[in-house]
């Protein structure tokens, strides 16, 4: 058996901050209201998002992250957050989860190489707080999401555990090159071609594999790339990853927007939070 990883040891990790949590309990700082026992949802949306970006936390509460029944099921989205040294920053992220109450923080520096640990602290919420749900969506705050459409798809799919889905990379490698966003050393990952995985933009997964990976995480080797990182503990657990519809659904680049097109989409990126407004009123007119 592996050890647990660093990022899922109970510790209080909050003693070093000047404020208090909503809900504190050993490892998070923030923590939703979910209802998760009494009104489990079908389909959480976990938002990767940075603490400056709260315009863009706003735009999807007001489309697609507003919390709704889609066919009977109910959809709801939270906010992944790291933490910041700046004080009036950090006290507008407790107030907003005050007022919001859809804020899950931890003690780690809010910053893009932490997207490992800021994902991995989404599947442990899940895990602990709300495995009652169907599904899970981990995506971006420039991401937009078609929940109409990805609700049908996953209730025509009809598989409720060991599923991944989402833009399938079946043949990476890593970037050797110092100056890329992407660059990772021979040390961080000896190998020559990465397992595969989904693109971080927005993939999809049937909640036991949340606890699943949550369960694996200490064995597998850490890797600043989120996406790679969640691949490699997919392969790991031989879970293998499986389209959601013949035609393609998950756009990880920007698309141009027409109604008739995303209708017909789960996801695109590179959307602007005046552009989430204007799309899903567009789409659900």
């Amino acid at each position: 058996m592996c050890g647990r990883a660093p990022w899922t040891r109970p510790g209080s990790v909050a003693n070093d901050l000047p404020f208090k949590s909503l809900r504190h309990d050993e490892n998070f700082l923030l923590l939703p209201d979910a209802e998760c026992h009494k009104n489990p949802p079908f389909l959480i949306l976990l938002v990767t998002s940075s603490i400056p970006n709260a315009g863009a936390r706003m735009a999807i509460r007001q489309t697609w992250g507003k919390e709704r029944s889609v066919g009977g099921r109910r959809v709801v989205a939270y906010f992944l957050l790291g933490t910041t040294a700046n004080l009036r920053e950090q006290a507008g992220v407790v107030a907003e989860s005050q007022e919001y109450k859809d804020v899950i923080q931890k003690n780690f520096t809010d910053t893009y190489y932490n997207l490992t640990l800021k994902t991995m602290m989404g599947m442990e919420w899940v895990h602990r707080y709300c495995p009652q749900s169907s599904f899970v969506m981990k995506t971006d705050s420039d991401v937009f999401v078609n929940v109409f459409y990805l609700t049908e798809l996953l209730v025509r799919k009809n598989k409720s555990s060991s599923f991944f889905t989402g833009f399938l990379k079946l043949h990476e490698y890593p970037i050797r090159k110092t100056g890329s966003k992407w660059y990772v050393s021979n040390k961080e990952y000896p190998g020559d071609t990465y397992p595969p995985f989904c693109s971080g933009t927005g993939y999809v997964f049937s909640t036991d594999v949340a606890s699943k990976i949550y369960e694996i995480s200490g064995c597998v080797p850490f890797i600043k790339l989120e996406d790679v990182f969640v691949g490699l503990c997919l392969d790991k657990l031989k879970i293998r990853l499986e389209e959601l519809h013949s035609e393609q659904t998950f756009f990880p680049e920007r698309i141009q927007f027409s109604v008739s097109r995303f209708k017909k989409i789960v996801m695109c990126h590179e959307v602007k939070p005046s552009e989430q407004l204007s799309y899903w009123n567009s789409l659900v007119a």
